[in-house]
């Protein structure tokens, strides 16, 4: 698994006065709008993602996305397929069996290689009977997707289109107040696609996130007015605490959550069995690349939850269990919610259970005392983003 620094230096990308070349990096269609907040930026699909901004605390900005409502302006990559022969390669791309996928509904799409090993996740829009999108995580799909398409009737392409994401528990307040029919769309159900007024411009929401908080993400065209669409949004989000927060602090809640990034926390190296995500595998379809592999392959998790009470576990961490290496951490964050370090750990070998203690590098270079855990932490029926728990955490 990819690494991050030594845990006492990071590399970001900041704006510079003057003229100069993105060197084929892409700006968030609202960049402008946020340049004036200091933005440090990671590169995620070649485009700039924030990761935090000058004056903002990340620990505040993780806040205000469990109590009130935040926006992050992310890095994935809608890619659009279309056409008479769109649902047959998707459904030759993905592990699971796309077909059920309704218009108008989301789907959770994983694509491997022909050994298993895992290519990118994301979520797949179906907009028509032909036409989808496939917002992807970071990863060249469009290539492997073009590689499998031959002698298909279906145009694959990049429609220029940008993702936001609205998170926190008065997210759907925000939807609501900045919908011209001002109330929500309905059926606007968990992973439900969705196309809505806001301030006369027509956009497409779904009620997705990558935060496993209440929430829903819209969808930035060509031909958006964004400076009219962002005034509109801030606008009706403001009565309610809405804010711009950076990636840092959704790496907690993500963490917390036990949701997957793509090329840390898997990669080409790991099937879906391998990292927990072996419900995503339909191996009753009649064919899918990486099938046959995958029919072969270890069935039993080895990536889990890591629970550390003293420290904040270093990315790339040893993890060493009865004096020995067991495995590394790929992701870690201390969780003001839980009060603990948090992490996921990918293991050498399966058969660990929650609750065996362990050893773990953190982020002061030391070794710490802690223990596996389940994932997610705590919210495992998902009831948060599906609406159905309404407590709001308290800040101590």
């Amino acid at each position: 698994m990819l690494g991050s620094g030594d845990g006492k230096t990071r590399s970001v990308v900041r704006n510079l006065t003057g003229s100069g070349w993105d060197f084929n990096m892409s700006r968030h269609r609202f960049h402008a709008l946020e340049a004036d907040m200091g933005p440090s930026y990671t590169v995620y699909n070649r485009r700039f993602m924030t990761l935090n901004y000058e004056h903002q605390d990340v620990v505040d900005g993780y806040w205000k996305l469990r109590q009130e409502a935040a926006v992050l302006h992310t890095g994935e990559l809608p890619l659009a397929f279309e056409g008479p022969d769109a649902e047959r390669l998707l459904d030759l791309l993905f592990t699971k069996d796309i077909t059920k996928v309704k218009t108008m509904r989301c789907g959770y799409g994983l694509a491997c290689y022909h050994d298993g090993g895992l290519i990118v996740d994301g979520v797949l829009m179906r907009l028509a009977a032909d036409r989808f999108w496939y917002v992807q995580a970071d990863g060249d799909f469009y290539s492997w997707a073009r590689a499998h398409a031959v002698g298909m009737d279906v145009k694959i392409s990049d429609p220029k289109v940008y993702v936001s994401q609205v998170q926190g528990p008065r997210s759907l307040d925000i939807l609501a107040s900045a919908s011209a029919s001002g109330k929500l769309p309905e059926p606007f159900g968990y992973f439900a696609v969705a196309k809505v007024d806001f301030g006369g411009q027509q956009v497409f929401i779904t009620r997705t996130g990558y935060t496993n908080e209440l929430g829903w993400e819209f969808y930035v065209e060509p031909h958006h007015d964004v400076e009219a669409l962002w005034a509109h949004l801030e606008t009706a989000g403001k009565p309610f605490g809405m804010t711009l927060f950076g990636l840092d602090s959704m790496h907690i809640r993500r963490i917390e959550a036990g949701i997957l990034n793509a090329g840390t926390d898997f990669n080409e190296t790991t099937t879906p069995f391998d990292v927990g995500l072996g419900r995503f595998v339909d191996m009753d379809k009649d064919h899918f690349i990486g099938k046959e592999a995958l029919a072969t392959a270890p069935k039993e998790p080895r990536s889990t939850g890591l629970k550390c009470p003293t420290a904040e576990p270093l990315i790339q961490g040893e993890v060493i269990i009865d004096g020995a290496l067991a495995g590394r951490v790929t992701a870690g964050a201390f969780s003001p919610f839980l009060k603990h370090g948090t992490g996921i750990v990918l293991l050498d070998k399966p058969g660990y259970v929650a609750g065996t203690p362990l050893q773990v590098r953190c982020v002061d270079g030391a070794l710490h005392d802690g223990e596996l855990h389940d994932l997610p932490f705590y919210d495992a029926e998902a009831l948060i983003p599906r609406g159905k728990a309404e407590q709001i955490p308290q800040r101590a």
